[in-house]
């Protein structure tokens, strides 16, 4: 007879749980309503693809929440969101994307930085150019068939850092006739990893994971080579609480921890 109520309680739940028109995992065994499990959509700039791994098991770890993830070229993404991307919180690679959708009225505040953004100049690892030499005399040592690629500087913040860095070494005109431009950071040291160019420039943060410093060398970019690159993120105007308790957790010390150890100057 106990085991009988029980079974009725169950068929219970789950009958309200559809006339309500909820998921049968919001309801307990017993017909007690249980949390739901809330995921978080988030849209950010390639360059944090290895970072967030990381971020996302540890914030997994402290909270049990899970996280969506979108990348893309931050000009694209915040193209996408004017158009109804339905993501709740935005991670650039730059803060102009972040402060022109404040500006359109698209988020709840301003925005905060996370993060600094590093250069990284990369060849193969068989390559003979002379990386140690730095950018310029890597640039000059090109080939006329060689490739060297970058970001899309209309589309990505590191591509635009890339050409400002080029500049000031006095280089960029030459290197305009030899560039392959990737949508993307993630697409730009593809170029580099599978050989269809001869050398990049690109995200320090995509270069520091064993699976890619087996196949390619790197030398980090002086930063005065080019304007910081102040990455900055803002929880878009509709979202719930748990996308600001995700962006609360990236400025806590561990998260920014993990930024420093990919290769990211912290947040100010």
């Amino acid at each position: 007879m106990q085991n009988l109520h029980k079974v009725m309680r169950v068929l219970k739940a789950g009958i309200l749980a559809m006339i309500c028109g909820l998921p049968l995992s919001t309801w307990s065994q017993f017909g007690a309503p249980v949390a739901p499990i809330l995921k978080v959509n988030v849209a950010a700039a390639s360059n944090l693809k290895f970072v967030m791994d990381d971020l996302l098991a540890l914030y997994k770890k402290q909270t049990g929440r899970e996280v969506q993830l979108t990348l893309g070229a931050s000009g694209q993404l915040a193209q996408q969101i004017r158009q109804g991307l339905p993501v709740a919180l935005f991670l650039s690679a730059d803060e102009d994307r972040v402060n022109d959708l404040f500006s359109a009225g698209l988020t709840q505040d301003s925005g905060q930085v996370y993060g600094i953004g590093r250069l990284a100049l990369v060849v193969p690892k068989d390559s003979r150019l002379p990386l140690e030499a730095g950018l310029k005399s890597l640039v000059l040592a090109l080939k006329s068939q060689d490739k060297l690629a970058i970001a899309n500087p209309d589309l990505a913040p590191y591509g635009w850092a890339a050409q400002q860095a080029l500049t000031h070494e006095g280089v960029w005109q030459q290197a305009k006739t030899q560039l392959v431009k990737g949508e993307n950071i993630a697409q730009t040291m593809q170029f580099v990893v599978t050989g269809s160019a001869q050398a990049g420039i690109t995200a320090l943060s995509l270069v520091m994971t064993p699976e890619v410093t087996q196949r390619i060398r790197y030398k980090v970019i002086s930063k005065s080579m080019h304007a910081p690159i102040r990455q900055k993120m803002v929880v878009l105007k509709r979202a719930g609480p748990e996308a600001a308790a995700f962006r609360d957790f990236l400025l806590t010390s561990p998260a920014q921890a993990v930024f420093s150890r990919h290769g990211y100057d912290t947040a100010p």
